[in-house]
């Protein structure tokens, strides 16, 4: 996978640019009017999913819920994957699921195919493919639901900001599986403390600490690209690491609060205890301090280690009090001291598609992929900083070319990151490792 050439280095000041347009930009008077994706109310929105597994099956399952919407083309990697959900979105939503046989896609390229077939596509196969699925997607003129992380590099991510521009000019409509931004409680505590319920912020606390995920074990025979695949949130190229996968919805809402994102980045991070050779290259644990223009910190840390504290939250200290953002509590006083109440339950996950479809049939603007760059390399800059044991830039990070993919994907590829005669792979040595 080539990294898109970038010219003159990318600062910070043009990647924050609001208009998002200084990067990769495409000139709209180029684009052919009927490349400009809209339907009207009464039309059926096709969906085609790009990845089958359970997070795609999930999102599948949301944007059908949708009224006017009709699945009619899915792609995976593996035949079982995509047979398995195919089977379960039927049975939960009948005639809506139309995906004959020659819809069906099965392998590393069949993406290209069921993207043609749809208004809408669902991303969300192992995120070191989200850049060019991402990219494709927008090239045919697609609306696009992607999960998050959308890059485990820094050329991936340059390749997302790229494609968000092409999308923003050609009045494509954007989601992220960031869906911490379509929850009430979220939506109201961060809005208060926008308006200065605790002050100004000076610290920041996130967490993403439990027990860890799922293993494939290694079959006889398997080829180390297709184990890869099965095992991929435990390879970089794959997933960037648990920081990457899970805990970019913290660091997230940490820059959300903040209405910025880091300039740098420091920590320490290691493998004490999930060790064996099932787990691939990544760390079990990652402590990071992002430092923010103002001076003010954010305070990171992620673990999978079982038995240990175990905590999924975000928290923030201000000149006038704080907040439990996650449990959407602000402890100030007098006025400003107030707890999120609703008799309503709303699911995120679902509100997001929801909230996705409702721009596509009105036609406003809504992109969330600039987000989705930016706080994906957040969490980037954090493995970097743990796996270097070094201070490390924004600027510096996102002009990285240090690409984690395979030269080319396909199955008899190699990915870089190869075992040892007894199936360890290399992992990162702080103070050693070059990340950037």
């Amino acid at each position: 996978m080539n990294s898109l050439p970038t010219g003159s280095p990318i600062t910070r000041r043009s990647f924050l640019s609001s208009s998002g347009v200084t990067i990769g930009a495409v000139a709209a008077g180029t684009l052919a009017v009927d490349r400009l994706a809209f339907a009207q109310a009464s039309d059926t929105l096709k969906i085609a999913l790009v990845g089958c597994g359970g997070r795609g099956s999930g999102a599948a399952n949301q944007a059908l819920n949708v009224p006017g919407t009709k699945l009619v083309a899915m792609a995976d990697a593996f035949k079982d994957r995509l047979e398995g959900s195919l089977n379960n979105l039927k049975k939960e939503h009948g005639a809506k699921v139309d995906v004959p046989a020659d819809r069906q896609f099965v392998g590393l390229d069949g993406f290209k195919q069921a993207i043609a077939l749809a208004d809408v596509v669902i991303l969300a196969t192992p995120p070191g493919f989200r850049p060019f699925h991402f990219e494709e997607a927008v090239k045919q003129g697609k609306h696009v639901f992607m999960e998050k992380p959308v890059a485990t590099d820094a050329p991936g991510v340059r390749r997302v900001l790229a494609a968000a521009a092409e999308a923003k000019a050609k009045n494509l409509k954007v989601g992220v599986g960031l869906q911490r931004h379509h929850q009430p409680g979220y939506l109201e505590t961060l809005k208060r403390i926008h308006d200065g319920a605790i002050g100004d912020i000076t610290s920041l606390r996130v967490y993403w600490n439990d027990g860890g995920v799922w293993v494939n074990p290694r079959k006889p025979g398997q080829s180390e690209m297709d184990f890869q695949l099965r095992n991929w949130y435990y390879f970089n190229w794959l997933c960037g690491d648990h920081i990457v996968e899970q805990h970019i919805h913290n660091l997230d809402v940490g820059c959300w609060i903040k209405n910025a994102y880091p300039v740098r980045a420091h920590g320490m991070g290691g493998r004490q205890v999930r060790t064996a050779k099932e787990y691939g290259e990544i760390f079990d644990h990652h402590a990071v301090e992002y430092e923010f223009a103002d001076g003010s910190r954010m305070y990171s840390q992620c673990r999978h280690i079982r038995g240990a504290w175990a905590s999924v939250s975000e928290h923030c200290v201000g000149t006038k009090g704080d907040a439990d953002v996650s449990g959407h509590v602000i402890r100030a006083k007098g006025a400003d001291a107030w707890r999120f109440r609703s008799t309503k339950a709303v699911d995120p996950y679902q509100q997001e598609h929801f909230d996705l479809f409702e721009a596509i049939r009105s036609n406003t603007e809504y992109n969330e992929a600039f987000n989705g760059a930016k706080s994906s390399l957040t969490a980037i800059i954090g493995r970097l900083a743990t796996y270097s044991g070094k201070v490390i830039e924004w600027d510096a990070a996102l002009n990285s070319n240090i690409s984690l993919a395979p030269d080319r994907i396909a199955w008899d590829a190699t990915p870089k990151s190869q075992p040892d005669a007894e199936g360890f792979y290399p992992i990162a040595v702080p103070g050693k490792s070059v990340t950037v």
